[in-house]
């Protein structure tokens, strides 16, 4: 059985999407990041999650591709669209139990780290045979599980607030 399904094809293209939104990110108004953000980050979180356990036993390691300058445009990008509202209050951080203080956290940040993911991924898939895409969506679904699923869960809560909530929206 083929490990390119149509989920798999979707995710592919989705995190392809999700690189030139962020890579983009300076071309557009913060309304229109916003816009596009919230649109994408749910059906990437959905998609990440239908990904198919393959029957691939080899532990797959995704070769960092993206370099820090790249990485940090992007970060510079986001924070300069987001300006003040960068910055928002992160309720699932770990240390919170054991603090009196709000943790803050970056919106920038956290479109980064993701986009890092995306792009790593769809550099080492780009011209890969089939057994090796295979084992890069395994790798890839595990990034997922285990690191920036709850990263893209804790975006969509600032992203939503000034999406809908917000008196600038235009």
């Amino acid at each position: 059985m083929s490990c390119l399904n149509t989920n798999a094809l979707a995710f592919i293209g989705l995190c392809n999407e999700y690189c030139m939104l962020a890579e983009n990110a300076s071309g557009m108004t913060r309304n229109e990041f916003i816009q596009s953000a919230v649109r994408i980050l749910p059906r990437l979180y959905i998609s990440a999650s239908d990904l198919q356990d393959n029957d691939t036993s080899a532990d797959t390691y995704i070769e960092p591709a993206l370099e820090e300058d790249m990485y940090e445009q992007v970060r510079s990008s986001v924070a300069s669209l987001m300006g003040a509202e960068d910055t928002y209050l992160e309720v699932f951080e770990e240390d919170m139990k054991y603090s009196d203080t709000p943790i803050a956290a970056s919106v920038a940040e956290g479109i980064a780290d993701i986009f890092q993911s995306c792009y790593n991924f769809v550099t080492m898939v780009r011209d890969a045979p089939e057994p090796l895409i295979a084992d890069a969506l395994e790798a890839m679904k595990e990034e997922f599980r285990n690191y920036w699923s709850q990263t893209l869960c804790n975006l969509l809560r600032p992203l939503n607030q000034l999406r809908y909530n917000s008196t600038d929206n235009e």
